[in-house]
Order: structure tokens, then C-alpha cells, then sequence
């Protein structure tokens, strides 16, 4: 059985892209060791800081479920031989660019001192739910199209900027998904829903991360309904967003 270790340091959007990362990969035979820092709302300005005080204030989720454990980012790093680390910036800033720098260089030099060995990756995040108060008032947005368009273009500049770095993309299986006809991925109208959404996030990284095709995987065990349309047209949405069938 392979055994792959992914490390994500991000906050409530990478616990809704982990949470079922580790079971899909299990009903493939694939062994995946996922541990996901957590602070809500966390930006990469506060990863930052938090990394310069050697601050142990991430709660430490481990295969998709919470530990109680706190860690800092660096004890985190050095705790194992990580193949993938993971970075984002948090969603409502993710559509500024400018709001990356230079925290994301900074956490990336960091991360390759405490775990040179590991292939760093960016989690691209999301948009909000069409009309809802966040995507409009807050952020301004008509369209949530256009946030996603943003949101594309500053993780490009990222990997870019990082040396053409992969990126997870999370929020183009979102769109895919919406233009396939699944209506309903956010259950607040930007976390992820907790069956469909958190599934297509997991199917997103579990392919990005091994290559492998998602179309014949079997697993099912949600923690809300999922609709056999729905999750048809989640493998086929990623499928199609991966490029692997």
C-alpha cells in the first residue's frame, strides 16, 4: 500500500478540503497520511507572525477529524517526512494578490529550511455562493464568476512567483461543478457544504496529488445526503478539471 504524508497549513477551507481526503484515498488502496493546521479565518499574514513566534496556535486535524492538539507551524514541519505541504491565503483575501506578498515567500523559505525535502503546493480557494451577502456587499462582486476569476488569477501569480509550483484547483471544481448542474456546494454560502462540497474538494486533491483517476472511486460515507446525480456529476467535474479519466 503507498503511503503519501500531506501537511496543510491553512484554516477553515483547507479543513473543508481534508475532510474526507483520507477515506477516499483508503477505498483505493492508497494510504494517506493528511494533517491539516487550523485557525479560522487564518490569512498568511497571521501564518506569518505565527511563524516568527514560533507560536503554537494551530489545532492539529489528522485524517479528517480534530485532535485537541495545538502545534506551531515549525514543530508541524519537523514531526515527519512530508512529501506534499500545502499554503493558501485566506478566502476573502485570496482575490488580492497583493495581499499574498510577502508572507507567502516568506512561509515558503520556512518551510523548505524545517522540510527541504517536501514538494510545497497551493490550495486554490474558492467563491462565494451567487447573491449572498459576503460575494456582494462585502467583496463587491455582481457575479461570483468574477471572484473566482480573481481568485484564478492570484494563484497563478503565486505559483508563479514560487517557482511554478502546482496548485490544488479547488475552486475551478467548485465552478465546474455549478456549470455541470450541482446547485448547492456552500453551507453558509462560503464554507463548503458538509456532503457534496467537502467530497468535491477531497476528489480535487486525492487527484492532484496521486494522478490517479477519481471516476471509479467508491467512496460514499458522507456526513450529509448525497444524491447519486450529485456525486455523478462530482467525479465528472473533477475528472474533467484534472484532465484524468
Amino acid at each position: 500500500m503507498v503511503l503519501m504524508k500531506v501537511l496543510a497549513i491553512g484554516n477553515s477551507f483547507s479543513s473543508d478540503a481534508t475532510r474526507y481526503l483520507h477515506e477516499i484515498a483508503k477505498v483505493d488502496n492508497y494510504k494517506l497520511k493528511v494533517v491539516n493546521l487550523y485557525i479560522g479565518g487564518c490569512s498568511l499574514r497571521t501564518h506569518y507572525i505565527n511563524m516568527l513566534n514560533d507560536e503554537e496556535a494551530y489545532q492539529m486535524e489528522f485524517n479528517g477529524y480534530p485532535t485537541g492538539f495545538k502545534v506551531s507551524i515549525r514543530k508541524a514541519l519537523q514531526s515527519d517526512e512530508w512529501d506534499f505541504v500545502t499554503m493558501q491565503q485566506v478566502s476573502h483575501l485570496s482575490v488580492d494578490y497583493d495581499t499574498f506578498q510577502p508572507y507567502l515567500n516568506e512561509l515558503s523559505q520556512y518551510i523548505k529550511k524545517h522540510t527541504p525535502k517536501a514538494k510545497q503546493i497551493l490550495h486554490q480557494t474558492w467563491a462565494y455562493e451567487q447573491g449572498s451577502q459576503r460575494l456582494c456587499e462585502e467583496l463587491g462582486y455582481a457575479d461570483q464568476k468574477q471572484m473566482f476569476e480573481d481568485i484564478e488569477s492570484s494563484y497563478k501569480k503565486a505559483a508563479a512567483d514560487l517557482g511554478n509550483i502546482m496548485v490544488i484547483p479547488s475552486g475551478e471544481s467548485f465552478q465546474k461543478a455549478l456549470d455541470n448542474g450541482i446547485s448547492k456546494l456552500h453551507r453558509d454560502t462560503f464554507h463548503a457544504s458538509l456532503g457534496i462540497g467537502r467530497y468535491i474538494l477531497a476528489l480535487t486533491w486525492y487527484g492532484a496529488l496521486t494522478g490517479r483517476s477519481v471516476l471509479d472511486n467508491s467512496f460514499a460515507d458522507f456526513d450529509e445526503e448525497v444524491s447519486e446525480t450529485d456525486l455523478s456529476i462530482a467525479k465528472k467535474s473533477v475528472s474533467e478539471v484534472l484532465g484524468v479519466t
